[in-house]
């Protein structure tokens, strides 16, 4: 099952680090990156840039598209306003077919503001033990995931 998981940082550039982590856990086959987006919000910036990797380039395509919703739904809609309500809903009814509700998507856009950044990530197939010890130190908190509670439990543990 992959799983999405959303990791805020207290800089602008903790999740690039953060990021060169997990490709790197990845080329030693202790995790599979399905994809995964950064948004960086650096100090006096308006709105943050969102960027995505392109892990896989046949799926790349879907992926940007769900990447350019979510990141809609999360920093861009919510100063349309009210005239942008239906849209807004139907957005939630996609996101939370991925796991996210509308609570995590609320989480992850008070948690992700100007002078922070966040690690969106898809992963597969993760050795979470060896993972986690490569992100020690980083700083990065967990602020959404499609995992249960008890998965949730174990991965705050692994990487805490």
């Amino acid at each position: 099952m992959a799983t999405f998981t959303v990791w805020s940082f207290d800089t602008p550039g903790g999740a690039e680090v953060a990021s060169g982590v997990l490709r790197d856990a990845a080329s030693e086959g202790l995790i599979k990156i399905v994809d995964r987006a950064i948004v960086t919000w650096p100090e006096g910036a308006k709105k943050p840039t969102t960027r995505h990797t392109h892990e896989d380039e046949w799926r790349g395509t879907g992926w940007g598209a769900f990447w350019g919703l979510l990141f809609g739904a999360l920093f861009f809609v919510p100063v349309i306003g009210v005239a942008a309500g239906a849209a807004l809903g139907a957005i939630h009814k996609s996101m939370e077919a991925v796991g996210l509700n509308k609570d995590q998507l609320d989480r992850i856009r008070a948690q992700v503001t100007e002078g922070t950044s966040a690690l969106f990530a898809v992963t597969e197939d993760g050795n979470l033990d060896r993972v986690g010890e490569r992100f020690h130190g980083l700083h990065g908190e967990l602020i959404a995931t499609n995992l249960t509670d008890a998965e949730r439990q174990l991965l705050l543990e692994t990487f805490d």
